[in-house]
């Protein structure tokens, strides 16, 4: 596994990765080796504008891409992510084509989970293994490059950056996305629109949050 090298030297990779990656080998974890520093590798610090929290990766094989809240092009939307959508296209009148927000990542929404593996039909089973402590210092480390806008969907992901924001910093916290919690906050948050009115203000380009896949890379 190679480490993303705008971050590496983050006291994570020293202090708690070794431990991490020898607990994972032999497992068959999700998602996998290839994708599992996704989200710093699309988003270096020096690029980063906007972040988005959320817990592990999809549990089902094929699903995760790397990114919180992301999946597969060819992946039906997971619930959360389908009232994300439904939420943007109230807000803005659109909505990406697919679950791959790989686009996102490129402009600069740093995408990350508080844990960045599991196990196959195992929400949350390496909860534990100390990778919460990655989000909070590559957080940190963006703030040291510009003011952030925070999007922190639910109690999980609030609690995890508690006094990470600073006044600088945009912070939109809701209910989580989840149908479960959906009604109680997030709907209606249009947290895609006030971002870029933050960023306007700041004297920078939107995110052009619905582009498609197939529109990134034309």
């Amino acid at each position: 596994m190679s480490l993303p090298q705008a971050w590496a030297d983050l006291p994570f990779f020293r202090d708690d990765w070794p431990a991490i990656s020898s607990r994972l080998e032999g497992q068959d974890w999700l998602p996998g080796p290839a994708r599992v520093f996704a989200a710093l590798g699309l988003t270096p610090p020096e690029r980063a504008r906007v972040v988005i929290l959320g817990q592990d990766p999809y549990p089902t094989p094929g699903h995760a891409n790397g990114l919180a809240f992301s999946v597969t092009p060819e992946t039906a939307l997971p619930r959360s992510l389908r009232n994300i959508y439904a939420e943007m296209r109230d807000d803005l009148g659109r909505a990406p084509e697919n679950g791959d927000l790989s686009h996102w990542a490129r402009q600069g929404v740093l995408l990350l989970n508080t844990s960045l593996s599991v196990l196959p039909g195992q929400a949350g089973i390496h909860a534990k293994w100390g990778w919460e402590r990655l989000a909070r210092q590559a957080v940190a480390r963006a703030q040291a490059e510009r003011p952030l806008a925070f999007i922190l969907w639910g109690a999980h992901a609030q609690k995890a950056l508690a006094g990470l924001p600073r006044p600088q910093d945009l912070v939109i916290e809701t209910a989580h996305p989840s149908p479960l919690s959906a009604r109680r906050g997030f709907f209606g948050s249009r947290p895609f629109s006030r971002v870029n009115d933050w960023l306007a203000a700041q004297g920078d380009a939107p995110i052009d949050w619905a582009l498609s896949e197939t529109a990134d890379a034309e």
